[in-house]
C-alpha cells in the first residue's frame, strides 16, 4: 500500500529512516488482525516502548475530545510513568485486552515485584469503535490474540492500514486504520526523534481538505492588453494536488458539470459548484501541480535538487 508521501501529499519536516514510530530507539509494534467471514473486522495493536522488558518510561496523556476510553491513565497522571505496553483495540474489547496484558506480564515475568512475588499492574488500553464494519458485540478478541500481538511486536517497518486495532475503523467516510510517522529534530533542537502511531476512526467527509499555498505573485486583470486592476492577493490561494473526495460525490459533480456544459479547472471546482464546502490546508511551493509542460521543467528541477541533497 503506497504511503501519503509516495502519492505526492506534502508534509513538513525530516522523517526518520522508516517514517514510523519505530524510528524511536527501542520501540516495538505488533498487530493481531481478525478478518473472518462477512462480519468480523477487528484486532489488537501493541506498542512496547522498550520491547518485552520491564523498563518504565516517562509518560503523559491528553484527552482530545473526551469521548473514548483509555485504562491506566490515573496511574500515569499520578506517577508520570508508563510501566508496560500501550494497547489499542475496539470499544467492547478493552476489558479482555487489559486482563490479557496482566496475564502476559505474569507469564513472561516482566515485572519487578514489590516484595516476594507480589506486584500490581494497571495496563494502558485504548479504544475506538469499529461496530459499523465489525460485529463488535460478538466479543471476538480473546487473550490469545493479545498474546500474539505482544509476542510478535518488533522494531522495523510498521504495518499500516486495516491491521490490528485499526482493522474495522473508518476515517472521513473512507477506510481508516493504523498509521505511523516520525520526525527528526535538528542538532540545534537536540537531535531527537519523535514518533507517532495513530488509530484513525473519526471525521466526516466535509471535513476533508485540499492542499494549496498563498499566491505570492502580483495578479492583474487586463482587457484588450491593458491593465484594468491589480488584484489584492489577500485570501488568494494556488490549489495543488492530490485532491481527495468521495467517489460517488466526485462522479456526481463530474456528471452534473458535463450535463451543464461546464468546464472546471480541478475536482474541487466541480464539487464547490454543487454547494459542498471544501476546506484548504497550507502546503509547500514544491508540491507542483503538473498542468503544463513548464510545470514538468519545474518539477524535474525540484527532484534533481532533492537527489543532490541525498
Amino acid at each position: 500500500m503506497p504511503r501519503a508521501r509516495q502519492l505526492g501529499v506534502p508534509f513538513h519536516g525530516e522523517t526518520g529512516p522508516l517514517n514510523a514510530i519505530t524510528d524511536v530507539a527501542g520501540v516495538h509494534v505488533g498487530h493481531t488482525t481478525l478478518i473472518e467471514g462477512e462480519n468480523v473486522r477487528t484486532g489488537v495493536t501493541a506498542i512496547l516502548p522498550r520491547g518485552a522488558v520491564h523498563s518504565p518510561v516517562f509518560a503523559g496523556y491528553h484527552s482530545l475530545n473526551g469521548n473514548g476510553e483509555m485504562t491506566g491513565t490515573i496511574w500515569i497522571e499520578e506517577s508520570g510513568f508508563l510501566e508496560g505496553p500501550v494497547m489499542i483495540t475496539n470499544t467492547h474489547s478493552v476489558g479482555v485486552v487489559r486482563d490479557a496484558v496482566i496475564a502476559w506480564t505474569v507469564e513472561r515475568k516482566l515485572y519487578h515485584p514489590i516484595q516476594g512475588d507480589v506486584f500490581w499492574s494497571l495496563p494502558v488500553v485504548a479504544e475506538t469503535y469499529d461496530g459499523t464494519l465489525n460485529d463488535v458485540n460478538g466479543f471476538h478478541i480473546a487473550p490469545a490474540h493479545v498474546f500474539a500481538a505482544l509476542d510478535g511486536a518488533s522494531t522495523g517497518p510498521v504495518a499500516e492500514g486495516a491491521v490490528g486495532g485499526g482493522t474495522g475503523m473508518i476515517c472521513h467516510d473512507f477506510k481508516g486504520g493504523i498509521g505511523t510517522s516520525s520526525r527528526r529534530l535538528s542538532a540545534e533542537e537536540g537531535g531527537y526523534t519523535v514518533g507517532v502511531l495513530v488509530q484513525a476512526n473519526y471525521g466526516r467527509r466535509r471535513h476533508l481538505t485540499i492542499a494549496g499555498v498563498p499566491v505570492k505573485d502580483t495578479i492583474k486583470k487586463a482587457r484588450e492588453g491593458v491593465i484594468t486592476e491589480t488584484v489584492d492577493r489577500e485570501g488568494l490561494w494556488m490549489i495543488q494536488t492530490p485532491q481527495a473526495f468521495r467517489y460517488e460525490l466526485l462522479m456526481e459533480a463530474a456528471q452534473r458539470a458535463k450535463d451543464d456544459g461546464f468546464l472546471g479547472t480541478d475536482e474541487a471546482m466541480l464539487v464547490e459548484r454543487m454547494g459542498h464546502p471544501v476546506k484548504i490546508v497550507e502546503s509547500t511551493y514544491e508540491n507542483v501541480k503538473m498542468t503544463t509542460p513548464d510545470d514538468l521543467i519545474y518539477g524535474k528541477a525540484i527532484l534533481a535538487s532533492r537527489l543532490q541533497e541525498e
